[in-house]
Parts: C-alpha cells; structure tokens; sequence
C-alpha cells in the first residue's frame, strides 16, 4: 500500500528548504524534485543511473526499502567486498576495520560472479518452481471454494426438497385423516337420521293403532327365529321403484335458474348449479329439506357440471379448459386445474378426476394433479363407480361403460333411451340416465343389457330433464325438473327429491 507520508527532496532539504520530491534514485538513495532530476540527468555521473517514482518506491516491500548501496558508518558508496568477513565494504571500512583483511575484492566483481554462478541459476528456478506451486495450490484452493459452494447449495436444496416432501405428506395424511373422519361422521349421521325417521313413522303409526278401535281378531304367533332367515339380497331392476319425498324450494328472486347439474352432499345438504347466460355460474347450497340456505359462490365462465371431491370440496368445469376446486365451506376457488381439452363433465371417487369432453376423457390425480388423457373416451356427462367410467352420448343415444384405462366393456341403446345427459349410479351398480328427448330417467342393469323406466311425465317429470345424482349411502335420487307455482300459475325450474 503506498505511503502516505510526503517526501521532500534530499538535495533541497540539504540546503535548508522543504521542495515535494517526485522521483528516488536507485544508486544514489535519494529523493528528487522536479529540478533536481533534470540537473541530475545531466550530470555526468548520475546521468546513467536508474530512477523511479515515490509511489513506485513506496510500493516496494520493507526489506527492500532497508537495502542500500552505501555504508551506514561512514556513509559511503560500497566497492569492496571482504571475503574473509562475507560483507561489503566502502574504502573507508579498510583502514577502520579491515586492516588486516587480505582477501579484498571489488564488488562489482563479486556480484558478476554471484549473477553467473549455477546456484543463482538454480535458486532462479526453484523461485519458479515454488511460484508454479502456489499458483497450482491456489488454484486448487479456489476449486475447493467453488465445490465447497457447490455442495453448501445442493445440499441446502436437498434440506429444502425433503421438507417439502415431509410437508407434503403430512398434508397428504392430514386430508385423509379428515376427510376419513368427515365421510364416517356423515356416514353415522345419515344412519342416525334414517333411524331418526324411521323410529318417528313408528311412532306415528303407533299412535294411529291406539286411535282405533279394539278388534277381536286373533293371530298365531309365528316363529322366533324366524328373523333369522332374513338375507338382504341385491334387488332386480324391476324392484327399484322411486317414492317422492319433496322438491327444492328456491326464494322468488333466484326462480329464474337454468339447473345444468345437482348433487347430494355427504350431509345430506343439495348443491344446485345454476348457469346463467351472462357467461357466469352459481353455486346454490340447499338445506337437508329442501330450502334454500345460501350462495357459495359466482364463478366467471360458463359451466355444465360439477361433483363433490371430498373434504367440503366441489370440482366445477369451466368453458375455458378449467378445472376449480371450490371449498364449500370458506366459499372460495382453493385450487385450479388446467386441461388440454373442453371440460363439460367432471366426476370424482375423493382419488381421481374424470374430466371428459366429445372425444377424450382425462383422469387427474388429485394426490399429485398428474395427468392421464384417453382418447376416444367422449361424454356428454361422466359418473365414476368401482374403478370404471360410465358416460353418455347424447348425438348418438348411447350409454357407456369403460374400464379406467378406457378400454370399453359394453355400450347400451335402447328406444327408452333418447339424447341422454345426466348419468349416475347408485350401490348395487345400476346405472340411472337422464332421457331428455322423452322426459324419462332410465336405469340400466349393472351389465348394460336391459332398462326400465322408473320416473316420466307421468309421475310430474318435466321437461327440460338434464341432472340427476344418488348419494349411494341412503338411496336418495335428486332430479333436475320443472314445477307450476301455485302463486302466479308459472312454471319453474327446480329439483325432485325421491327415495330410490
């Protein structure tokens, strides 16, 4: 580092003044000002010599400032070199203390003979050498660094990456555990509110036996064990015969709705779809009887349909190749999901998403939101059960059913069976189809090979008849329909409830 220290010349500061010097003679050991260089290199004697810069001279190390040509005692120039005493000498060092020195030789002497010698030579190059090997080790020190960094920054990420797969687990486990302990809470409570039910029917009926009349009539009493007998069985398609239990009832403002999809919540709660022309889409929660309770939420984007995911969660289709997951509950979009085609149905087993559109279906893992398309796996409408995917056709009035790798097992027509839309099933397998063409809904046998029509105008089916869903666990069939109101004798659109 340079000095900061001013220097003053050596030849003016002799002669009593103080003049900024700029140069230092390398010979002579002396600062120089800007005059005393110039007489300096016109001077005979000096004129040879080699002169640098004050910065440069403060720039060289210690050890070398220290050097110098002359004697510290007698300030004179050295010229002589004893070899006895290994030092150089000036001449007045002789008669001081080298009287009796015999071996004296001139110093310029000496120093060619020190330049040309082999063990400068080999002191040169082992300076080299040793250069060589410190540029060598910090090279290989500054590699280390940049490894040592390298490895600093993977395995911060490799902390990172495992934190995150840590995270994502117990998240993973978290919304299973929950939606484990929602789906039996519901289960429980849809049994206790079935019991509930039926032990009230009971008591009615109980109370309209004690209102009548006593009778005389005696009957044997049959056997005990009897009951044991009893063996539920799968019912036949001629069995399933729906009973009406009541019908959505919406306030005056929101009568004008246009229902493209209902479903049944795990709670018993009904959850309409209403998509309105003005490109946006309502969710509309109804309560375990029917009556409206609230808004979930207005969605941007034309939508057909939508199915519970699991947890307080719906998966809605969107027009522009879009999937959003709404949370019932907190009534926002809580993820979305970009598809590669047109999304106009959606079902859901709480694992996978079927999404479809004419030509292909795609399947979404919702653990990781993985991607399966399957081409030539077209539907109008989508329903999951056991593993297979069942869907409509409404161009060509066909109800399929195909494997999860979109292998088909078998394709069902039938003159009851005309532009179908909604399809659904409940747990014996038996698939429910809405026929629009004919205002009928359809059950078709597990295996796809004879039908029965269980609802129609007849039973107050009518038309426009799109959505229909089961809640598999207590028989309950919800059905997209039309209804007079008595108040102004105008027809309006809704949903019947029936116990299947």
């Amino acid at each position: 580092m340079a000095s900061l220290v001013t220097d003053y010349c050596t030849l003016c500061n002799d002669d009593g003044t103080s003049t900024e010097a700029v140069r230092w003679c390398i010979e002579c050991e002396v600062f120089l000002c800007t005059d005393c260089e110039k007489h300096h290199k016109k001077s005979r004697s000096s004129k040879a010599h080699n002169t640098m810069s004050t910065k440069d001279y403060h720039n060289l190390p210690k050890f070398m400032q220290d050097l110098s040509s002359q004697c510290r005692d007698h300030k004179k120039k050295y010229e002589l070199y004893c070899s006895f005493h290994a030092c150089p000498c000036c001449v007045t060092c002789i008669t001081d203390k080298h009287q009796k020195c015999q071996e004296m030789k001139p110093l310029s002497d000496v120093l060619k003979q020190v330049k040309s010698s082999a063990s400068v030579q080999l002191f040169e190059k082992d300076l080299k050498d040793v250069k060589e090997n410190l540029e060598e080790i910090i090279k290989y020190l500054n590699s280390r660094i940049n490894t040592s960094t390298e490895q600093k920054t993977k395995a911060a990420e490799q902390i990172r990456s495992m934190r995150k797969s840590i995270d994502d687990f117990l998240n993973k486990l978290e919304q299973e555990i929950l939606h484990d302990l929602d789906s039996k809470q519901s289960k429980l409570k849809s049994k206790m509110n079935t019991l509930l039910q039926q032990l009230k029917t009971q008591a009615n009926q109980m109370s309209q036996l004690q209102s009548t009349s006593p009778f005389t009539l005696q009957l044997k009493a049959v056997r005990k064990d009897q009951a044991q007998y009893l063996v539920h069985a799968t019912p036949t398609i001629e069995q399933i015969k729906p009973s009406f239990l009541r019908h959505l009832t919406f306030p005056q403002d929101r009568k004008n709705i246009n229902i493209t999809a209902c479903r049944i919540l795990p709670d018993g709660k009904y959850l309409i779809l209403d998509t309105l022309y003005n490109d946006k889409s309502n969710l509309l929660l109804f309560s375990n009887d029917g009556m409206f309770m609230r808004e979930v939420l207005q969605l941007t984007g034309y939508s057909y349909d939508f199915c519970f995911v699991r947890t307080n969660t719906v998966a809605v289709t969107l027009i522009n190749k879009q999937i959003a997951l709404v949370d019932v509950e907190k009534n926002k979009i809580s993820q979305s999901i970009n598809i590669s085609h047109y999304c106009f149905s959606v079902a859901s087993d709480g694992q996978l998403l079927v999404v479809s559109s004419y030509e292909k279906s795609t399947i979404v893992n919702l653990n990781d939101t993985s991607q399966t398309i399957l081409e030539g796996v077209g539907a109008k409408r989508v329903a999951l059960f056991k593993g297979n995917i069942y869907g409509t056709i409404f161009m060509e009035n066909k109800v399929c059913c195909y494997k999860s790798s979109g292998d088909p097992l078998w394709t069902f027509v039938h003159d009851d069976i005309g532009n179908p839309r909604g399809i659904t099933l409940d747990k014996n397998g038996f698939v429910y189809v809405v026929s629009v063409d004919n205002n009928r809904v359809v059950v078709v046998s597990p295996d796809g090979k004879t039908c029965k029509t269980i609802l129609s105008e007849a039973d107050g089916i009518n038309p426009p008849l799109y959505a229909i869903d089961i809640d598999r666990e207590t028989g309950i069939m919800i059905v997209s329909s039309i209804i007079r109101d008595g108040d102004d004798d105008r027809n309006y659109k809704t949903a019947f409830v029936y116990k299947i």
